[in-house]
């Protein structure tokens, strides 16, 4: 099967400054409430009214399926990505950073759970939302995604079946310790439409959205417009090579980039 998943995060009235201790400049990947309600539209114009689906409703779905993801649990979820979904009549996906549960800025466990009770799909983003997971040691690996998987659990009184990969660091050893955590459907960072089976687990690829991403570029990626994935997919290509080479120094540059990323 095959799919468009596109890779939100938060959405708030107003751009954020620099002061959330728990992410790395969450500017760049915020949107406004009026751009992403643009985004919605341009999606909804160049894709059918029924292409927006979750992995638990599309079923076997005749016409590709668009997914709409957003990564980290941030308040703005219940305040106005969620209300904007449902104008629309569709439902995301919402992955959750455990930890970060009734933190400033970020859902309590009662939003998390209307949200799941509104027909919207609720997952793990990892207990801690390691900076490199596929560096972490195996046990390490399993606590990230059993500690989160549980305490989500226990907030929605159901098991969780999908999870999102921080920061794109997908490995197999990630996958396994997904897998041995129950979850079933798993999306990454990579740029693409085609499913994957690994480690007894479905694995998903999506399209990065930023900030700055035009609303067209959305509605394109959603329709499955050839040029703006075949961009993505040559950019994570040459990211993914200077993942595995740097190591390390990959990280250091990339703190280093984003420190320098001011809102705005």
């Amino acid at each position: 099967m095959r799919s468009i998943a596109l890779g939100y995060h938060d959405v708030v009235d107003r751009m954020p400054t620099e002061d959330d201790a728990l992410r790395a400049c969450p500017s760049l990947y915020t949107l406004v409430s009026f751009a992403f309600r643009e985004h919605l539209q341009s999606i909804l114009e160049r894709t059918s009214q029924t292409s927006v689906m979750t992995v638990e409703s599309c079923g076997d779905a005749t016409e590709r399926p668009v997914f709409l993801t957003f990564d980290d649990g941030a308040l703005g979820a219940y305040e106005c990505i969620a209300p904007e979904l449902e104008r629309n009549g569709w439902r995301g996906h919402f992955f959750i950073v455990s930890d970060w549960i009734g933190k400033p800025g970020f859902m309590n466990a009662d939003q998390i759970r209307q949200l799941r009770q509104r027909g919207h799909m609720i997952g793990s983003h990892s207990q801690s939302h390691p900076e490199r997971i596929s560096g972490l040691s195996d046990s390490d690996l399993l606590k990230e995604w059993t500690e989160s998987s549980a305490v989500l659990r226990d907030v929605l009184a159901e098991t969780v079946k999908i999870a999102s990969v921080p920061n794109g660091f997908y490995s197999k050893r990630v996958g396994r310790a997904v897998g041995a955590a129950g979850i079933e459907v798993l999306f990454n960072s990579e740029p693409t439409t085609y499913w994957l089976k690994a480690e007894g687990v479905t694995v998903l690829g999506r399209y990065a959205i930023f900030a700055d991403t035009p609303p067209a570029v959305a509605g394109a990626l959603a329709a499955g417009s050839n040029w703006p994935r075949w961009r993505q997919a040559a950019a994570w290509q040459v990211k993914k090579a200077a993942k595995t080479v740097g190591g390390e120094s990959y990280l250091k540059l990339r703190r280093e980039v984003l420190s320098r990323i001011r809102p705005g």
